[in-house]
């Protein structure tokens, strides 16, 4: 359920330097963004170090947006992606029931995890890079969980309290390199710089209604390619967050990407894949739209 503490956070450059700067998008999906780091200059400038203060930072944020801190024009700013440097970026394999309908698998039992270097992160509208040693480019509109609490063997019951809020990721996948090559082990093909798009703002929990049950989408070109909900959810993100900290201590600015709904480029008869010059928009209601040029 919606609350007044509700964030749409972002990380931004310009104007005032080429220096990232954090601020907050005004109002969702707005043409403003205030200048949190000129509102609040003794705040990191870091998303991971900004959430690694706790309430501090957020209760700074907040105050800022009341008293009615300094404004850009978000067309004078470029957005970057909300974490630039997690140090983990956990990402879950088919974990949509109709994405494991359309490739004729069943349902795992156990979640297929594998990992992007924080190296892949791009901004919500910055370029593609098309990697020269592939020709089997796809994407992946994602629902993107950012860790705001440390924990490990985090019980489910209290699994939310350790996520901050909410993004919008782009898995672009060289399908060559993650299904037939290096052993077909997936780390590789997942990874290549530019291939974690994110944005446009990381938003707070208490903006999102329910993150279970939103609408999920993808098109290339103007043509839909994926449109699903997070309704279909196989292991749902207190779950996840459970699972997940069996294994590793989950830390502020942590990213979970939770996997992709039917639609993909590979799946299609005949296959479909991304060219230099197409132009990827991914979409979940109540978190907006990042769009990325293929180059």
């Amino acid at each position: 359920m919606r609350s007044a503490g509700a964030l749409r956070l972002v990380r931004f450059r310009g104007p005032g330097g080429p220096e990232p700067r954090l601020g907050l998008e005004l109002p969702p999906g707005g043409d403003e963004i205030l200048d949190l780091s000129a509102a609040e200059p003794e705040l990191p400038r870091s998303m991971r170090d900004f959430l690694s203060t706790g309430g501090t930072g957020m209760a700074a944020a907040r105050r800022a947006l009341e008293s009615g801190g300094p404004r850009v024009p978000r067309s004078a700013v470029q957005l970057l992606a909300p974490v630039g440097d997690p140090q983990k970026l956990i990402c879950v394999g088919l974990n949509y029931r109709d994405h494991c309908l359309e490739q004729d698998v069943k349902v795992p039992k156990e979640p297929i995890i594998f990992s992007k270097f924080p190296s892949a992160i791009t901004g919500p509208f910055d370029a593609i890079v098309h990697p020269e040693d592939s020709s089997e480019l796809d994407w992946e509109v994602e629902l993107a969980a950012v860790v705001g609490k440390e924990g490990r063997h985090i019980p489910e019951a209290a699994a939310m309290d350790h996520v901050v809020g909410f993004t919008i990721a782009n898995d672009v996948s060289a399908r060559d390199w993650q299904m037939k090559r290096n052993g077909r082990q997936w780390l590789l093909g997942k990874t290549f710089d530019t291939f974690c798009p994110m944005g446009p703002a990381l938003v707070t929990k208490e903006a999102v209604t329910d993150v279970h049950n939103l609408r999920i989408s993808c098109s290339v070109n103007g043509r839909v390619m994926q449109d699903s909900s997070t309704k279909q959810l196989i292991f749902r993100l207190p779950w996840l967050i459970a699972w997940v900290s069996r294994f590793v201590t989950l830390v502020p600015g942590d990213i979970l990407l939770t996997g992709t709904p039917p639609g993909v480029g590979v799946f299609r008869k005949p296959p479909v894949f991304l060219k230099r010059g197409d132009e990827v928009s991914c979409e979940i209601q109540e978190l907006g739209l990042i769009c990325n040029k293929v180059v």
